[in-house]
């Protein structure tokens, strides 16, 4: 659902049902003014044989109104944020995936909007260009002072850049929280078969607890995933009454997993 989520938001479809806005602009109603405050990079990259960077900068600078002289000094400051001055005259169809990610960044900040949407940024990129491409997003969002929503099926990559995450699994929010809230209040509490009492109520007694999101049954006891930090999921066994639980912190992989094979 992340990149259906993101059509929705740029214009590219139009939601079944619900609203979607942007900085107060309704993303159905409002799509030309969204377009101007939204910098969208697809997650695959669309160029054109034949064309230098430069150019292709410039290109889009024009399809977005903007004067030549401002294009040219534009397309100077995005080669410079996103560190690709030294590609400005290769071939963009010859360029490497990492390279061409950065000149879809570069194109995205041209018109200086407000918000940019990255759809799978680092998506298919090796270890070394990973590193080198989130280094070069971090460094933009620190510098730029837009708001960047980005994509991405890697949690380690989601714990370097997000302030805020939000996770979908088969088109539905699981959880939507600040990342220091999620890795600090979301727990993993194992309950020993034994404990859990007969067969047929384990699930309902476990799914009982108000904080309780989610409930798997693992060969080494049940999973809870509670809305609570280890010791007050502690806590919460002894309210259920199991002795002999035990509580751990889940990182935002674990939490993911736990929360999509729980309630699937």
């Amino acid at each position: 659902g992340k990149t259906t989520a993101i059509r929705i938001l740029v214009g590219q479809a139009r939601p079944t049902s619900g609203t979607a806005t942007i900085a107060g602009a309704d993303c159905v109603r409002d799509a030309r003014k969204v377009k101007q405050l939204v910098g969208y990079m697809p997650d695959k990259f669309g160029s054109y044989d034949n064309m230098r960077v430069r150019e292709y900068l410039d290109f889009f600078g024009a399809a977005f109104g903007m004067r030549r002289k401002d294009r040219t000094r534009r397309i100077d400051e995005v080669l410079d944020i996103t560190g690709s001055r030294y590609m400005q005259d290769r071939y963009v169809e010859a360029l490497s995936h990492g390279m061409q990610q950065r000149i879809g960044i570069a194109r995205t900040l041209l018109h200086d909007p407000e918000v940019l949407i990255l759809d799978e940024p680092a998506g298919g990129l090796d270890p070394a260009a990973r590193r080198d491409f989130l280094e070069t997003s971090i460094r933009l969002l620190n510098e730029s002072g837009s708001t960047i929503l980005f994509s991405s099926h890697h949690m380690g990559d989601v714990e370097r850049m997000a302030g805020r995450a939000v996770m979908l699994h088969d088109g539905k929010v699981l959880v939507d929280d600040d990342l220091d809230a999620m890795q600090e209040r979301f727990s993993l509490l194992i309950v020993p078969h034994v404990d859990a009492g007969p067969e047929e109520d384990r699930r309902a007694r476990l799914s009982a607890h108000p904080d309780c999101l989610a409930v798997r049954d693992r060969l080494d006891g049940w999973h809870i995933v509670i809305r609570r930090t280890p010791d007050g999921a502690l806590a919460a066994a002894a309210d259920l009454h199991f002795d002999n639980a035990r509580a751990t912190v889940l990182g935002l992989e674990e939490l993911f997993i736990e929360l999509a094979e729980g309630q699937s």
